[in-house]
């Protein structure tokens, strides 16, 4: 059985977070839901949860429409027409930009965590 996550998890692995107040944005994922007819989120006691399959489509839209700035119509477009054989045989298209992306931001976590756990390792080893 595979893991599903609730609206704020999802929120928070999207980083669709409040920069003032620090809560998840939870009004964009069901915005996104009405506009986007490939998202569907499981609704379980009245509440959204999300596949990691859906995380997936949710990073695309947020990589198109924050970081591309396409419009939600431009990015409906191109998900009707399956980004993944848009980009086939152009190297640099959005489907590279998008793991490059991706990538740097999962690396940058990385780091983060590596220099959490060697700055724990400094305080105690005094």
């Amino acid at each position: 059985m595979t893991k599903i996550y609730n609206i704020s998890e999802t929120a928070k692995i999207l980083d669709l977070i409040d920069p003032v107040s620090k809560k998840p944005l939870n009004h964009v994922l069901r915005y996104w839901e009405k506009e986007f007819s490939v998202i569907k989120a499981k609704k379980i006691n009245n509440r959204r949860y999300y596949s990691p399959k859906q995380i997936e489509i949710l990073k695309k839209i947020k990589y198109l429409i924050r970081i591309k700035r396409m419009t939600i119509v431009g990015v409906k477009k191109l998900l009707r027409n399956d980004i993944n054989k848009l980009d086939d045989s152009n190297y640099i298209g959005l489907k590279t930009d998008y793991y490059k992306v991706n990538l740097k931001d999962k690396s940058n976590k990385l780091l983060e965590k590596i220099n959490k756990i060697k700055n724990y390792g400094k305080k105690n080893t005094s």
